[in-house]
């Protein structure tokens, strides 16, 4: 658990949801759906559900967030229910929150708060478990007031001018320090993971990334794929740490696929500059593997929210191939017209059953040829070493060979057909 984590989810803690639906047309999900999926994010913070409830409001009440009448109606539910946490869909201000908390003398989250509490609860690694530090230091950093109730207590000492600093500066000042110490190390982990990739693209591959809604079945595909054993759970945000192993194509062509952390609607923007180190394997990619669970009445406003995502990290323009995973479960009708809108190739597929794992791979290898490059080489004799490793792209075949060296022909991708251009002869020489 990292330093400063935000504590909510204990055994059993018996938790209210609440939402405000606002009737605007802009959201990509309804405020019912939101409430919904705000109570798997609760289940999977090991939160026993009481109850959930809705008001409609056109806009939300500066000090309270909800109006009055609500606010006193569901003081008395939340009394009789025994409720330890009331959780509410949307991220609340400073002031709200601790209104709120004093109004029902419980304690009060925010969905931002309740999902940053997942992450901390599934860090394994130490870059997760520091990002996700940074994540909550900056959401914690204008919320101090409310977690420190002496903060107008003084202390100075001896040879101090004036009273000294408040606890609640102390607070804000170990914070920022804190977090700028996490920075660091972040940046450091960046440049771990860029050297990795550094390496890789010695031997140059195809990147592949797994991106997709959380719980849309990225790992299980990786799985699938790859034949590796990454934890794979019905449940949302089971991965945080990208993950790489090779993929072998019908052609023989060796790609890198790399598995990474679930999107959501509403995801923090502290998650998404903390987990910036993270992201850079998608941005990095050559093709994006946008993973949809097709079965889903929300499917279209899943992969919406994703492409917003990515267009916040810069890795829209990315090629894309959208995988339609779960269809041994059914296609939705309202998928099926979005499928035939999304200008990218579409591959149904069942990353449980593996069925139409075939296709997909060779949706892959089409996908990988727009970035193919045909050549003729001429390797000397002299230099086995980098005829090796032509050869083990399997995309290139010898042709003739005499006394000077060998002539090969075929395609190489972008990155290797940079590496050795200087063996690329004319052809018919």
């Amino acid at each position: 658990m990292p330093r400063n984590s935000i504590l909510t989810a204990a055994p059993q803690e018996r938790a209210l949801l609440l939402g405000l639906d606002q009737e605007r047309s802009d959201e990509l999900f309804s405020a019912e759906e939101s409430l919904t999926e705000l109570g798997q994010l609760a289940d999977t913070a090991k939160l026993t559900l009481v109850g959930s409830a809705m008001q409609k409001r056109k806009r939300p009440v500066t000090d309270s967030y909800f109006g009055d009448g609500k606010v006193k109606q569901w003081q008395q539910w939340i009394q009789s229910q025994r409720v330890g946490v009331v959780v509410v869909d949307a991220e609340l201000k400073p002031r709200q929150q601790r209104t709120l908390e004093q109004r029902w003398q419980t304690k009060v989250i925010d969905r931002t708060t309740l999902i940053l509490d997942i992450f901390a609860q599934r860090a394994r690694s130490s870059a997760a478990q520091l990002q996700i530090e940074l994540a909550q230091l900056d959401y914690l950093l204008p919320r101090l007031t409310r977690l420190w109730q002496h903060f107008g207590q003084q202390k100075g000492g001896i040879g101090l001018r004036g009273p000294g600093e408040t606890q609640l500066e102390v607070d804000r000042r170990r914070n920022r320090q804190r977090a700028g110490q996490i920075r660091k190390r972040l940046k450091k982990v960046s440049s771990h993971r860029q050297l990795h990739r550094n390496l890789r693209q010695s031997i140059p591959a195809p990147v592949l990334s797994l991106v997709g809604y959380t719980n849309a079945g990225k790992s299980t595909l990786f799985n699938q794929l790859t034949h590796a054993a990454v934890l794979a759970e019905d449940q949302l945000f089971a991965t945080l740490d990208p993950t790489t192993r090779q993929l072998r194509l019908p052609n023989k062509q060796t790609a890198l696929l790399t598995d990474t952390v679930g999107f959501i609607q509403k995801l923090p923007h502290s998650l998404i500059n903390a987990f910036h180190a993270t992201m850079e394997e998608v941005t990095q990619a050559t093709v994006l593997l946008h993973v949809v669970d097709a079965s889903h009445p929300k499917a279209p406003e899943m992969v919406q929210a994703v492409q917003s995502v990515l267009q916040e990290i810069k890795a829209d323009q990315l090629p894309q191939i959208l995988v339609a995973n779960k269809v041994d479960q059914g296609f939705t009708l309202r998928w099926k017209g979005f499928a035939k809108k999304f200008a990218v190739p579409v591959c149904a597929v069942s990353a449980l059953d593996g069925s139409g794992i075939d296709q997909l791979l060779t949706c892959i290898q089409s996908q990988l040829h727009a970035f193919r490059h045909d050549l003729n080489l001429f390797v000397p004799h002299q230099q086995g070493d980098v005829l090796a490793e032509l050869m083990s792209s399997g995309t290139l075949a010898v042709q003739t060979a005499d006394a000077r060296g060998v002539c090969l022909q075929g395609w190489l991708d972008a990155a290797m057909a940079d590496k050795f251009r200087s063996f690329v002869q004319e052809p018919g020489r």
